[in-house]
C-alpha cells in the first residue's frame, strides 16, 4: 500500500514537473503508453490515452518544436505557456489522485502546480539568457535536449515513478541553489541591454 501512495506520488510530481518543461511531449508519451497498455496510469491519468488527446498533444508538439528554434518566438511562447503549462502540471498532479480524497487532490494540485512553476520558470529564464546569445547553436542544442530529456523521463516516470520521485526532488534542491543565480544573471543582462539604448546608464 505504502509503495503504491509513493508510486502515485512519482507520477503525479513527475508528471506535473515535465509538464513545466514540456507539455506536449509529457502528454503524448504517457497517452501512448497507456493507449497501447504498456503501463497502466493512476486515477484519472488513463485520459491521456485518447486519441483525440494524443493527437492533439501532438499536433502542438510539432507546433512548440516549430518554435522553440526560433529565439524570438521561442521567448514569447514561453511568456504565454506560463498560463498552460502550470495549471496543466497542477491537473495531472490532481488527476493522478483522482481515486483518493478530495482534500489530497487539493493538496496535489497545489504542490503540482508549485513543481510545474519551478521547471517551467527554469526552463524560461535559461532559454532567455540563451535567446539573446548572438549564436544560434545554444538555443538550438538546449531546445533539443529538453525533447530528449522530456520523452525519456517521461518513459521513465511511466515504469519507475519512484526513481522519477527522486529525480524530482534532486531538481528542487538545485532549483533552490540556481534560483538566485539566474536572477542575478538576468539582472546584469537587462542592465546591458538598457545601457545599448540609454547612455547615461553606462556612467551609472
Amino acid at each position: 500500500m505504502t509503495a503504491d501512495w509513493i508510486a502515485t506520488i512519482g507520477t503525479a510530481m513527475g508528471s506535473a514537473w515535465l509538464s513545466g518543461i514540456n507539455l506536449y511531449a509529457t502528454v503524448v508519451t504517457l497517452g501512448i503508453l497507456d493507449r497501447f497498455k504498456l503501463v497502466k496510469l493512476p486515477g484519472g491519468l488513463d485520459m491521456l490515452g485518447e486519441w483525440w488527446v494524443i493527437g492533439l498533444a501532438g499536433g502542438m508538439y510539432v507546433i512548440e518544436f516549430i518554435a522553440d528554434k526560433i529565439p524570438a518566438i521561442d521567448s514569447a511562447w514561453d511568456a504565454v505557456h506560463t498560463f498552460i503549462r502550470v495549471p496543466a502540471g497542477a491537473i495531472l498532479a490532481a488527476s493522478a489522485f483522482a481515486e483518493f480524497d478530495p482534500a489530497v487532490r487539493i493538496v496535489a494540485l497545489i504542490v503540482g502546480g508549485g513543481i510545474a512553476l519551478s521547471s517551467h520558470g527554469t526552463k524560461a529564464a535559461t532559454r532567455l539568457t540563451a535567446n539573446t546569445s548572438p549564436e544560434p547553436v545554444s538555443n538550438f542544442a538546449l531546445s533539443i535536449g529538453e525533447d530528449i530529456l522530456t520523452f525519456g523521463s517521461a518513459v521513465l516516470m511511466a515504469f519507475y515513478p519512484i526513481v522519477m520521485l527522486v529525480i524530482v526532488i534532486i531538481f528542487l534542491i538545485i532549483t533552490f541553489w540556481l534560483v538566485p543565480k539566474i536572477l542575478r544573471a538576468l539582472r546584469r543582462m537587462l542592465i546591458r541591454f538598457r545601457s545599448l539604448f540609454d547612455p547615461s546608464a553606462q556612467k551609472t
